[in-house]
């Protein structure tokens, strides 16, 4: 884990970005109609990838500057919430701020993509916003969880501890 300043910008970074292609390549490949295929998501092509990075390198900013200013620390106000250092396991406590980040961030990050992609890009009514932002967050939740949990939170601990050796 970041023992400096510097160290914990470089982990929320790689967070950020790993958070934010996973997440994108998941909305692309429904956005070009692979979920609906027979076969579903199973039927994705490559072609998803190029996309998604290219999403990933502008909304991975905005994952980095919410989680800073306000997802890292609700998740770690929801682990001492939840959790007890001095009794639970360390691996428990931490998978319990992962959970409470992403609670916060899913809808954050959902609430900014509404936005930016329906409303501004799309040029949807700002009137359908809630129910827009309530069916995005509907959607990535569940892949926001798991993404985080099995994916994305191992990926970046192993690239940082590959970064900084303990």
């Amino acid at each position: 884990m970041p023992k400096t300043k510097t160290q914990g910008i470089i982990f929320g970074l790689i967070m950020s970005y790993v958070m934010a292609y996973g997440m994108e390549v998941y909305n692309i490949a429904i956005k070009e109609g692979f979920s609906l295929k027979p076969g579903g998501l199973s039927n994705m092509t490559n072609s998803v990838f190029p996309e998604a990075l290219l999403e990933a390198s502008y909304m991975g900013v905005f994952v980095f500057v919410f989680s800073s200013l306000w997802g890292n620390r609700l998740g770690a106000a929801f682990a001492k919430r939840h959790t007890s250092p001095q009794k639970d396991n360390p691996y428990f406590c931490r998978v319990m701020r992962q959970a409470g980040t992403v609670a916060v961030m899913c809808p954050t990050m959902s609430l900014c993509a509404s936005v930016l992609f329906n409303i501004i890009l799309a040029g949807n009514s700002v009137a359908q916003l809630p129910a827009i932002w309530t069916g995005t967050v509907l959607k990535n939740f569940p892949m926001a969880f798991f993404w985080n949990m099995f994916a994305a939170a191992p990926f970046s601990h192993w690239l940082f501890e590959k970064i900084y050796p303990a």
